[in-house]
């Protein structure tokens, strides 16, 4: 067997791709090459089609991870739903855990941040500084 395996690239609505209800264009190859979720390969399979996957090392998956959360927070930038947001938050909190950092440290961090320098709830906009 290969490094890839019959997995998935990724597909479903919540993970920005288009074919887990199936669709007519059959023989079609469409690219992700991203981390998905656990059970993206099972849901695309489940809608006929042919996932490909590999299993991220170490090194790749604190790669991938960090892609997500930029593709996610990209994602609710555009959206402002609150599941893309949901979604930042799963992959802050799954980095938490591969990085060994403690996410009740970085909650208090943030909180001893915004003690320090405030938080954004007054909405200032720094346009310049002038030297």
């Amino acid at each position: 067997m290969s490094d890839r395996d019959d997995r998935a690239d990724g597909a479903d609505g919540t993970d920005g791709a288009d074919r887990v209800d199936g669709d007519d264009r059959a023989g079609e190859t469409i690219e992700f090459d991203k981390l998905v979720r656990d059970r993206i390969p099972d849901l695309v399979r489940e809608s006929g089609d042919r996932p490909e996957t590999h299993v991220a090392d170490d090194s790749e998956y604190r790669r991938r991870l960090r892609e997500k959360l930029v593709e996610e927070a990209t994602e609710f930038r555009e959206s402002g739903d609150a599941e893309e947001l949901a979604d930042v938050l799963t992959v802050v909190g799954t980095l938490c855990r591969v990085e060994g950092i403690d996410r009740e440290e970085v909650e208090r961090l943030g909180r001893e941040k915004t003690q320090e320098r405030g938080g954004f709830e007054e909405r200032i906009v720094l346009e310049r500084v002038r030297k």
